[in-house]
């Protein structure tokens, strides 16, 4: 089974990268029943704003951009979304994304890695739930919040206090039992 970490948030000078990295490095050392961790950054991927001339379910793909990244998530048996929260939601390039495919996403369990200010991410996610739903993702409610982020950063590295690595691991954990319950839904 393999478990993506996706970095949502492409801002210049984001905070999701050096979230992004320590989880990601955290659950290859901690894999929790994931056979494979992969790591996917939207900045990276660079998808435009929706731009596909068919709808998603069609999977009648146009784009090579498109291509990839559905490849990327059908390949994929659960998600950790690295979430930040701006204006009490999930940023537009975690929409963008979702909004791209719709049948590769289905039957997958999802959670967050929120971060932000005082609620550490937790309206951004609760938001992301609904979207997720919509494409037959479930979301667990297992999940890691880092509030107040810039206190556990220095030197462009994430320093996740010991509350946070616990929580990761029961998260992952998680993932693994409803990756495995679900995946006769996949086939």
């Amino acid at each position: 089974m393999k478990l993506n970490v996706i970095i949502t948030s492409t801002r210049p000078g984001r905070n999701g990268e050096p979230v992004g990295e320590w989880f990601f490095n955290h659950a290859k050392v901690n894999p929790g029943g994931f056979d494979e961790v992969i790591l996917s950054d939207l900045q990276e991927i660079d998808l435009p704003l929706l731009d596909e001339p068919h709808h998603p379910r069609a999977q009648k793909y146009t784009k090579e951009h498109t291509k990839k990244w559905a490849g990327i998530v059908d390949g994929s048996d659960a998600f950790a979304f690295v979430l930040p929260e701006y204006n009490y939601a999930p940023p537009p390039a975690f929409f963008n994304a979702i909004d791209y495919l719709a049948l590769e996403w289905n039957y997958k369990p999802a959670s967050f890695v929120s971060y932000g200010g005082v609620s550490g991410g937790m309206r951004s996610s609760q938001g992301a739930k609904e979207i997720l739903t919509t494409v037959k993702v479930m979301p667990v409610p297992e999940q890691v919040t880092v509030p107040m982020v810039f206190d556990h950063l220095k030197d462009g590295r994430f320093d996740a206090p010991k509350i946070v690595q616990d929580s990761a691991d029961v998260m992952i954990a998680e993932l693994a039992k409803w990756a495995a319950a679900l995946k006769p839904l996949r086939g």
